[in-house]
C-alpha cells in the first residue's frame, strides 16, 4: 500500500527548516550583496553561520559526517522547505553544486580526499565546483569532452576551457572532468580529478552574466593552462568519469526539483495573498474567474510535481538507479514549475515583473532551471529510447 503520511520526525524538521528560512534568510533577499552574479561569498558565509547556530547546517549529510542522513523521500520534504527562499539552500548548505558534489565525493573519494576536499565543504567552510561543461564541447552530450589530460607516468597535465562553471570564483574543492589521452602508462578516457582551486594553472577568465542569480558567485568561464596534478588527484578510476557523472546526476536532478518546488510554492503564496487583497472592477482579484483558474492550475501543478518527486525518490530508496524516473520527473517538474511562476507573475501584474516581491527572481531562476542537469529535450530523448527498448 502507498503511504503518503510524513513521519513525525521529518515533519518536525521540515517545520524547523521552514521557520528558519522564513525568519532568518528571507530578509537577505533584499541585501545588496545579492548581485546579478548571485550572493557574494561574504553573504554566503554569514547565512551559513546562522544555519550552524540553528543546528541545521548540511542536514542531508551522511551520519558519519555528523548529518541526519535522511532518505531520498525525506529529503524531498526537507529540501522543499529549504527552497521557500532561493537563498535557503545556500544558507543550509544543500544548494547546487555543493550538494551534488558532496554526494559524489561521499561515494567515490578515498579517505585522504574525503578529509582534504569533502569535509570542509560539509562543514560549510569552503565551496566546490563540478567543471564539466565546455563552450564547444561537453554539455548535454558529455561525450564531446575536449579538455585533455596528458599523463607522463607521474603527473597529469590538463589543458582546456570550461564555462557555466557554477561558483568557480572563490571555490576551493574542484572536481574537473578531462579526457585522459592514450598513453603507455595505463588507461585513458574521461576522468575526474580533484584539486584545490588555488592550484597554478586554473584561471578564472570571467563570471558570465546570466538570467539566474541564486548561485554563489554565479557561473564562471575557466581556462586550464598546463594544470599539473599528481596521479593521486584522480577521483575514482581513470576512464570512469561518465559513469560517475550519472551516479551524481540522478539524485541531483531530483534535489533541484525539490528546491524549486519550494520556491514555486512561495510564489504561489505571494500570488494568493495579492489576489485576496488587490481589487479590480469592484471585487478582489481572486473572485475573478480568470485569476481563480490560474491559482487552481498552480495548486494542481504543485501537487502533481510533489507526488512525482516523491515517487522517484521512493524508487531510489528502493535501491534502483532511478535514471529513467529522475529524467521523467526533471522534464515534467521543470516545465510545470516554470508555468506556475509565470502565472504568479501574471496574477501580480506590474508588481510581478519588479523586485517588490521575489516572484520575478523566482521566475527568471525557474527559466534557467529548465536547463540545469540537462534540458527537457535531452531527458525526453532518453525517456523515449528507454520506452522504445522496453515497451510496457
Amino acid at each position: 500500500m502507498i503511504d503518503f503520511e510524513i513521519p513525525a520526525e521529518t515533519a518536525a524538521l521540515r517545520d524547523q527548516i521552514r521557520a528558519f528560512v522564513n525568519d532568518k534568510i528571507v530578509p537577505y533577499e533584499t541585501d545588496p550583496r545579492l548581485t546579478r552574479h548571485g550572493p557574494t561569498e561574504e553573504m554566503r558565509t554569514e547565512m551559513v553561520e546562522l544555519a550552524r547556530e540553528a543546528g541545521l547546517l548540511t542536514f542531508q549529510a551522511p551520519a558519519r559526517f555528523g548529518g541526519r542522513e535522511p532518505s531520498h523521500v525525506d529529503q524531498a520534504v526537507l529540501f522543499e522547505a529549504a527552497g521557500w527562499s532561493t537563498l535557503g539552500p545556500v544558507a543550509l548548505n544543500c544548494a547546487a553544486p555543493d550538494e551534488g558534489n558532496m554526494f559524489l565525493l561521499g561515494k567515490i573519494a578515498n579517505e585522504q580526499q574525503v578529509e582534504e576536499f569533502l569535509v570542509p565543504v560539509i562543514e560549510g567552510r569552503q565551496r566546490s565546483v563540478f567543471a564539466m561543461t565546455e563552450p564547444d564541447g561537453a554539455g548535454s552530450d558529455p561525450n564531446q569532452l575536449k579538455t585533455e589530460a596528458v599523463f607522463d607516468g607521474s603527473d597529469y597535465v590538463i589543458n582546456g576551457r570550461k564555462w557555466l562553471i557554477t561558483g568557480a570564483n572563490g571555490a576551493r574543492t574542484w572536481i574537473i572532468m578531462a579526457r585522459v589521452a592514450p598513453n603507455e602508462h595505463g588507461p585513458d578516457g574521461p576522468t575526474l580529478f580533484l584539486c584545490d582551486g588555488d592550484t597554478p594553472g586554473i584561471e578564472i577568465e570571467r563570471v558570465m552574466n546570466t538570467m539566474d542569480r541564486n548561485y554563489v558567485e554565479g557561473h564562471g568561464v575557466v581556462v586550464f593552462n598546463d594544470l599539473r596534478l599528481p596521479a593521486s588527484a584522480v577521483l575514482g578510476e581513470v576512464g570512469q568519469a561518465l559513469r560517475y557523472a550519472q551516479l551524481r546526476l540522478a539524485p541531483a536532478r531530483l534535489t533541484h526539483c525539490m528546491r524549486w518546488l519550494g520556491a514555486a510554492s512561495r510564489a504561489q503564496a505571494i500570488a494568493i495573498e495579492h489576489a485576496r487583497t488587490r481589487t479590480g472592477f469592484g471585487k478582489p482579484l481572486a473572485e475573478h474567474q480568470g485569476v481563480g483558474f490560474m491559482i487552481a492550475d498552480n495548486e494542481i501543478a504543485l501537487q502533481q510535481c510533489r507526488l512525482a518527486i516523491w515517487w522517484a525518490c521512493w524508487t531510489l530508496d528502493s535501491g534502483a538507479k532511478g535514471r529513467h524516473e529522475s529524467s521523467m520527473v526533471k522534464a515534467m517538474v521543470s516545465e510545470e514549475l516554470f508555468k506556475v511562476a509565470d502565472r504568479c507573475v501574471q496574477i501580480l501584474g506590474g508588481m510581478g515583473i519588479s523586485d517588490e516581491t521575489p516572484v520575478a527572481m523566482i521566475f527568471s531562476d525557474m527559466r534557467a532551471f529548465r536547463l540545469y542537469d540537462g534540458p527537457t529535450e535531452v531527458h525526453k530523448y532518453a525517456i523515449s529510447r528507454q520506452v522504445l527498448r522496453n515497451p510496457r
